[in-house]
């Protein structure tokens, strides 16, 4: 069993930045496809970031690409990202998602089996 904590969420104006945490115990990080995603109020849950167990390839969301960074730490079993320009749109509660299988395009919500809570992260205008 995989437990999942997520830290740093917070509200930051339209251009600032968020790094968000997320504490894995049970198993370490670097043997799961660790992950985010963010839904919205009024909106589905969606897909943001993902890194690979291993060598640790990453994939994003378009709507995030070169603006988020998603990043592992072996020796502190965390996964962060790092959340740059931020946007009104980018208001969302983010959840750090893990599942042991292994693949980048692993993008849907029945693709990960176990889920944070949520961190609220709230970009004013």
């Amino acid at each position: 069993q995989v437990q999942l904590v997520e830290s740093g969420g917070g509200l930051v104006q339209t251009g600032g930045s968020l790094r968000l945490s997320c504490a894995a115990s049970g198993r370490t990080v670097s043997s799961l496809t660790m992950g985010w995603f963010r839904q919205a109020p009024g909106k589905e849950r969606e897909f943001v970031s993902t890194i690979m167990w291993g060598p640790g390839r990453t994939n994003y969301a378009h709507s995030v690409k070169d603006r988020f960074t998603i990043s592992r730490d072996n020796a502190k079993n965390t996964v962060s990202l790092q959340m740059n320009s931020l946007k009104p749109e980018d208001t969302a509660v983010y959840f750090c998602v893990a599942d042991p299988i292994f693949g980048l395009g692993r993008v849907s919500v029945a693709d990960y089996e176990y889920w944070g809570q949520g961190t609220q992260a709230t970009v004013s205008s």
